[in-house]
């Protein structure tokens, strides 16, 4: 079932974002708490996740972006998109990309963006099945080192 998350699935998608690209899940603390507090109560914020039998299995992040060009139309942004790996090839993420859309369209957005930092093949293509593009724009990215 897919379907945005909830407050009480913050413990479930850190675990999730261990096949991501995450060492290990943050310890608990204020800062954890008031980001997470901050993400489930942003209406631009949109985390969706997919389970099965309860368990979180897939996930990505939709966030709406307002903004003064295009008609004051907004744009989203798609960020953290994950699937267990047990249970990868099942069209998961694909359907966390879908509601991702869906959000996308009922806010009027223009356009939708990812990154991804793979190079692998099969993911390149995952995205253009969904129906991302990687030739109408060019990425860069900014590593700021804390």
């Amino acid at each position: 079932m897919v379907r945005e998350a909830e407050r009480e699935d913050l413990n479930e998608i850190l675990e999730l974002y261990l096949c991501l690209h995450e060492s290990s899940v943050p310890e608990p603390s204020e800062h954890l708490s008031d980001t997470w507090e901050q993400i489930i109560s942003d209406g631009n914020h949109h985390l969706i996740v997919n389970e099965i039998d309860g368990k979180i299995v897939s996930s990505c992040v939709c966030v709406i972006i307002p903004n003064l060009t295009r008609n004051v139309r907004p744009y989203a942004f798609v960020e953290n998109v994950v699937t267990h790996t047990d249970y990868r090839g099942r069209g998961l993420a694909s359907e966390c990309l879908e509601l991702a859309r869906n959000i996308a369209l009922r806010n009027n957005c223009y356009k939708m963006m990812l990154l991804t930092g793979s190079k692998k093949t099969e993911t390149l293509d995952f995205y253009r099945r969904a129906g991302y593009n990687s030739t109408d724009k060019t990425a860069f990215v900014q590593w700021m080192d804390l």
